[in-house]
């Protein structure tokens, strides 16, 4: 169960990684990527948190 709820906050300090490349970017491109990349990584901590809370509802 630790490593479930670890992997939220991994996913959600990569995803703060991206925007703050995202907002240094001065290519048009890469802005529109690693947007994409934060956007897809909160996503996906937001689901591993949904999954541990449905796995273990009681903690």
């Amino acid at each position: 169960m630790s490593q479930l709820m670890t992997q939220p906050e991994k996913l959600r300090a990569d995803a703060a990684e991206c925007a703050l490349i995202r907002d240094l970017a001065t290519d048009r491109d890469k802005r529109e990527l690693f947007a994409r990349l934060a956007e897809h990584l909160s996503s996906l901590a937001a689901e591993v948190e949904r999954a541990a809370r449905d796995r273990h509802p009681s903690r």
